[in-house]
């Protein structure tokens, strides 16, 4: 049982008066008695009410998993769907179509999407373990590399980055005030894979009506893949630590 300040509990507080009280003018007892017994019994009774209250971390890390599950579960549907797209342009590059490139890139941004409920349980693994914590130090030298990354960036990919950046300001904040940023972490990685599901279904729109001798059609179809790809990038880098 762990020891707790009497004074943050004051039932056990009255529990050391009413010893003290009774001790001396009920029983008679001399203050060298009294005194240490009424302690005993604040200190015991605050530990022990302590002892039966909810663990603020166990709670937090029941949170986290509730997140995670609810993330994965998301995960696994937007994989599903990867799955499909990614069949339906292997299908395309079957029959010899034009822009062999773009498709191929577009089956390579499925890929990466297919594989994100491995990296859930990646991020599940590290977070039962003892640095499951997200430290201010670790924070800010993720938000150093993304804006590294930022200045060298344009058009989607730097809007994404911004929305990164704005993200791990936010978890360094938390962090800071002594919150867990892991639940903020994953609330970002949910946010990402609701970004792809939409970024993905333009795609898979896109694929089936496109014509590929069209570089109009072909430049937006590879816009999306590429914004595709960029969340990609993003999301790996989220569940890297």
């Amino acid at each position: 049982m762990k020891l707790a300040n009497p004074l943050y509990y004051p039932i056990a507080v009255l529990a050391g008066g009413i010893v003290l009280v009774a001790g001396v003018r009920l029983i008679g007892l001399p203050n060298l008695v009294v005194l240490p017994a009424a302690a005993i019994v604040a200190t015991g009774g605050a530990a022990t009410i302590k002892s039966r209250e909810p663990d603020a971390q166990k709670i937090a890390q029941q949170e986290i998993q509730r997140e995670l599950q609810l993330l994965q579960t998301s995960a696994k549907t937007l994989a599903e769907k990867a799955e499909i797209l990614g069949q339906e342009a292997n299908q395309l590059l079957s029959r010899g179509s034009y822009q062999m490139d773009l498709l191929v890139a577009v089956q390579e941004a499925c890929q990466r999407v297919i594989e994100l409920p491995i990296k859930i349980d990646e991020l599940g693994r590290r977070i039962h373990g003892a640095n499951s914590l997200l430290s201010v130090n670790d924070l800010q030298q993720q938000l150093q590399e993304v804006e590294a990354k930022r200045s060298s960036s344009s058009g989607i990919a730097r809007q994404h980055l911004d929305q990164l950046t704005n993200s791990l300001q936010r978890n360094i904040q938390l962090a800071k005030e002594g919150q867990n940023a892991r639940t903020a972490q994953i609330t970002s990685l949910y946010t990402l894979i609701q970004d792809s599901a939409g970024v993905l279904q333009q795609i898979q729109n896109k694929l089936r009506t496109v014509d590929l001798t069209d570089s109009q059609q072909v430049h937006e179809l590879q816009a999306s893949t590429d914004e595709l790809t960029s969340l990609q990038d993003n999301f790996a880098f989220l569940v890297r630590k």
